[in-house]
């Protein structure tokens, strides 16, 4: 895959980023994100792939990204490319102007992206450091001794993020009788989960149940950033379970790796939308903004993190 395709990419979620972030604390998730749509919809035309959307909405009134839709300029001997998008990942914090709102995509090979139905996942997470620790089948409490021993640290000085949702109660309960310290957050688990991969954001672990879109792009992350994630599917519902099998999950209680989420030469690359723990979010100057976005490959592990000021009146892709 062309490493060229990583800028390509980041023009893609800046442009998203830049549509939503207009309307940053103004109550309305829903129009923000079908800005951030509209914009990165309006990117892909330009880009020189030939591209199938993986992993898009499958239930939304908005005119969302779709699973099998084609994107990209799609020219004889352009890329063939599988394709996650989550044009605005984290709507109400980006209504209220909260934290860690941002936009994401992944690419790579087909074939190599799992078709994750909209269904729950559960989740473990780590940064590279802690490779080898996690075991999604053990107790929380367990998982907290390894990772804590892989670190060098008591587990009194982890830092876990869990969202705050009352499905979490006993996992809260069982963290806080652990030891470790406990970072509650209204959305956003995508990110958090990145943030275990970088020292500076204070994460040391994602611990809960979440979407399994999400999962996808998180592990694309993880995997490119050396980190380690585990997940196993939660299907409470016959209608959950149905559609499960719909997308091919077979083996719904396995626990799934990275590579079984995301494998392949996979690029991941994100910009925020508002600050959030590894990202910072679009400022507005008057006549352009200022954007802080991440790119990321599988391949070579590079990482690279993007400071860009954009002039609208010479671009004619913001649409303002």
């Amino acid at each position: 895959m062309d490493r060229n395709l990583a800028l390509e990419m980041v023009r893609v979620t800046e442009a998203a980023a830049l549509a939503s972030a207009r309307l940053m604390g103004r109550g309305d998730g829903s129009a923000a994100d079908q800005a951030a749509i509209d914009a990165m919809r309006r990117v892909f035309a330009d880009v020189p792939v030939d591209g199938e959307i993986v992993l898009g909405e499958e239930a939304s009134d908005l005119n969302a990204f779709r699973q099998g839709e084609k994107v990209g300029k799609r020219r004889e001997g352009d890329s063939e490319l599988a394709i996650a998008v989550d044009p605005l990942e984290g709507r109400d914090a980006c209504a209220t102007g909260g934290v860690n709102a941002m936009s994401v995509i992944a690419m790579c090979e087909p074939g190599h992206l799992m078709r994750a139905p909209d269904v729950y996942m559960d989740k473990i997470a780590v940064g590279p450091a802690a490779v080898g620790a996690l075991d999604l089948r053990r107790s929380a409490t367990e998982n907290l001794q390894r990772v804590a021993e892989a670190l060098g640290r008591y587990v009194e000085d982890l830092t876990v993020v869990i969202l705050d949702r009352p499905r979490h109660a006993a996992l809260v309960r069982e963290v806080r009788e652990a030891g470790a310290r406990i970072k509650l957050i209204r959305d956003g688990d995508l990110a958090a989960a990145v943030s275990t991969c970088f020292p500076d954001t204070g994460v040391d672990v994602l611990m809960g149940v979440g979407g399994a879109r999400e999962g996808v792009m998180a592990a694309s992350a993880i995997r490119c950033a050396g980190g380690e994630m585990q997940a196993r599917f939660v299907l409470k519902t016959e209608a959950e379970k149905e559609k499960a099998r719909a997308h091919g999950i077979k083996e719904p209680d396995r626990v799934l790796t990275a590579d079984d989420l995301a494998g392949g030469s996979v690029m991941f690359a994100a910009t925020g939308v508002t600050n959030g723990d590894f990202l910072k979010g679009v400022t507005f100057t008057g006549d352009g903004a200022r954007t802080h976005s991440v790119v990321m490959r599988a391949k070579t592990a590079t990482i690279r993190f993007i400071d860009t000021i954009h002039h609208f009146t010479r671009s004619p892709n913001y649409g303002w």
